[in-house]
C-alpha cells in the first residue's frame, strides 16, 4: 500500500483557511497514487490549548472534511482533530482515519503532553486500537505517545505499521528523528511520522516527517518545507523481518523489583 505523509503549515487556530490550503496537497497525494494519506496532529487549527475556540462536536466540520475529500479522491485520510465528545467532559485530541466508503475510525490521545499544559485542557485516551486498511494493521498514537515504548510494544505482535501524527517543536527534533527510528527497530514495523512546518503558538516547527521500515531504515523524508512523503508500506516486508530476526518472540515482561516475584 503506498502511503503519503502530508507535511504541511497550519494556519493558526483557522480552520477554514487551513483546510482550503490542504484540499490541493491532498488531491497531490491521491494523484500519486496514495491508497492512505496521513495530516498532522490537530491538522485544522495547529496544537491549541483554547478548545474552547478549536474544539468541535463529533461530526463536526474537520470531520466532515475528513470524509468528504476521502469520498471525492477514493482514499483513506487521518489527521488528529479537537473534539469534543457527544457524552461531554473534556475535548479530547481524536485521530480520526476516514475510508473512501464512509468509513470512520478514531483513536483518543492516550498522553497529553503535561510539560505544554495539554493535560488541563484535554482528557486522556483509554485504549489502543488497530485498523485494517487494505490488508495493512495500522495503529495510531498522537506526538507524544511516541515516548512511551511500552504503548507501541504492547500492540507490535498485531500491527504492520504505526502512524504517528505530530506538531513536535524544532528544538526537540533529534528525539523526534531518534525515536521514530527506535519504535520501527524495536517492534520490526513500519512507522510513518508526520510532523508540522511553520510557526503556531510561538513555537516553530521543522518538519522532519519520516516513513521507516521494519529494519529503521528511511524510505522517505522531509526537511522544513510542505512536501508530500511517498513510500510503500509491505505487510510481506514485515513478516519475513520478523522470521528472519525473530526478536519479538523473546520480549518477555519486566521482572519486578529485587527480592519480589512478578
Amino acid at each position: 500500500m503506498k502511503v503519503a505523509a502530508v507535511q504541511h503549515d497550519v494556519v493558526w487556530e483557522n480552520r477554514a483557511a487551513t483546510l482550503a490550503r490542504l484540499e490541493p496537497q491532498l488531491a497531490a497525494a491521491a494523484g500519486a497514487g496514495a491508497r492512505l494519506v496521513v495530516l498532522t496532529e490537530m491538522f485544522p487549527t495547529g496544537f491549541s490549548m483554547a478548545p474552547e475556540r478549536t474544539a468541535e462536536p463529533e461530526g463536526g466540520p474537520s470531520t466532515e472534511f475528513l470524509r468528504t475529500q476521502a469520498g471525492e479522491l477514493g482514499v483513506w485520510l487521518a489527521g488528529s482533530v479537537p473534539v469534543r465528545p457527544d457524552g461531554g467532559g473534556r475535548p479530547v485530541n481524536r485521530f480520526l482515519l476516514a475510508g473512501p466508503g464512509g468509513e470512520l475510525e478514531h483513536y483518543d490521545k492516550i498522553h497529553p503532553f503535561s510539560y505544554s499544559g495539554e493535560h488541563e485542557h484535554y482528557a486522556a485516551g483509554t485504549r489502543r486500537v488497530t485498523f485494517e486498511v487494505e490488508g495493512v494493521r495500522l495503529t495510531p498514537f498522537v506526538c507524544y505517545d511516541l515516548r512511551f515504548a511500552d504503548e507501541f510494544w504492547a500492540m507490535a505482535a498485531g500491527t504492520d505499521c504505526y502512524v504517528v501524527v505530530a506538531n513536535w517543536p524544532a528544538a526537540r527534533r533529534a528525539h523526534w528523528q531518534a525515536l521514530l527510528a527506535a519504535r520501527a527497530i524495536e517492534n520490526q514495523a513500519y512507522v510513518v511520522g508526520v510532523n508540522r512546518v511553520g510557526e503556531g503558538g510561538g513555537l516553530h516547527y521543522a518538519g522532519d516527517s519520516r516513513i521507516v521500515d521494519p529494519l529503521g531504515e528511511v524510505l522517505a523524508g522531509g526537511a522544513g518545507g510542505e512536501t508530500i512523503l511517498l513510500a510503500d508500506v509491505d505487510p510481506d516486508v514485515v513478516a519475513a523481518t520478523r522470521k528472519r530476526y525473530p526478536f519479538l518472540a523473546d520480549r518477555r515482561p519486566s521482572p519486578g523489583p529485587a527480592g519480589q516475584d512478578g
